[in-house]
């Protein structure tokens, strides 16, 4: 029996919206939960990128930024990412062992404190941990400090959170073979312990712990977001870990040429310009225009401190049974 003419019309047309949307490339970059908030950089990124690569650009929440990692290695060859977005060089080696990342062939000068040759990651912000407390109270003024002091801290999970295994690197490279002890000092401090970065700061904000682990750049939010100058970051004396944040190109993409003009992209002004201000981090190229009135402001730790990402691999295992025996207690 013949269709309806108004049918044969509609099944057309749907053909034709099907081929429409067919026709339009998706790229999909795995990142971590602040990055695609709403007050974070990945809609002012996806914007500036979807103007310029007649594509869909889909950023996937995972977690925090450990958690990345964790779900790659689970997906394996499987995984729908064609980007990976915020590791750190706490993780790339592992990352790179997991055979499923190429060579990003990106060449830019890059405003790094620390000389950068890693051929398949490409650093895209930068910053320092530390403990971010209230202006105008008594800071402690190193980790053993804090430890043999009353503040009470939260932080975040060495096992999903990049700060938090940040921290844990951290105290490890600081401390050494005394590590443990540190820790086991530590543990009394910290009123509890969460899966990101997003959720433990929102407890200190919300008045539940004195001070945070996050970064010297994060008093910058509340500074020019907020006009607030209540927020300040501590500077230790141990000196503070550095954070090298990066993204990946996975080999398997089936869009090889759309991520690699989005790995040209991330080095450009349009992505590097958004960072200070909606990651609140140092972008790994600073923007035509500088950083933003405020940034001048921030603690600059007198002495750095930074394992290689083989090194930060050799140790992590140790230094996360440290930090489980310490607050198993």
């Amino acid at each position: 029996m013949p269709r309806p003419i108004y049918l044969t019309a509609a099944a057309g047309l749907a053909l034709c919206a099907t081929g429409a949307m067919a026709q339009t490339p998706v790229l999909y970059v795995y990142t971590y939960d602040s990055f695609v908030s709403e007050w974070g950089p990945g809609p002012v990124i996806e914007a500036a990128f979807e103007e310029q690569c007649a594509c869909d650009l889909q950023f996937v929440s995972a977690g925090d930024g450990a958690a990345l990692l964790a779900r790659l290695q689970l997906e394996g060859p499987r995984t729908d990412a064609d980007i990976v977005l915020g590791l750190d060089t706490n993780l790339t080696a592992a990352a790179r062992e997991t055979g499923l990342f190429a060579a990003h062939g990106v060449d830019a000068e890059l405003s790094l404190p620390v000389a950068w040759d890693d051929p398949d990651f490409l650093p895209y912000d930068w910053g320092y941990f530390a403990f971010v407390g209230n202006a105008g109270e008594a800071a402690p003024t190193s980790l053993k400090a804090l430890a043999e002091s009353d503040v009470q801290i939260v932080i975040q999970d060495p096992r999903s959170s990049t700060p938090g295994l940040g921290l844990l690197m951290w105290v490890k490279t600081a401390y050494g073979d005394e590590a443990g002890a540190v820790w086991a000092d530590l543990a009394d401090n910290i009123v509890t312990v969460t899966p990101g970065w997003s959720e433990a700061y929102g407890l200190f904000i919300d008045g539940e712990a004195d001070a945070v682990l996050s970064y010297t750049t994060s008093p910058a939010y509340h500074l020019i977001a907020e006009d607030d100058a209540s927020k300040v970051a501590w500077g230790f004396d141990e000196g503070h870990y550095m954070q090298v944040e990066v993204a990946g190109k996975l080999a398997g993409t089936d869009q090889p040429a759309l991520a690699d003009q989005f790995l040209a992209f991330m080095v450009t002004d349009a992505f590097q310009s958004a960072i200070p201000t909606t990651n609140w981090m140092y972008p790994a190229v600073t923007p035509a225009a500088g950083l933003p009135d405020g940034f001048e402001t921030l603690l600059t730790p007198d002495k750095a401190l930074l394992l290689s990402p083989e090194d930060a691999a050799a140790k992590r295992d140790a230094a996360l049974d440290e930090w489980r025996a310490a607050l198993s207690q």
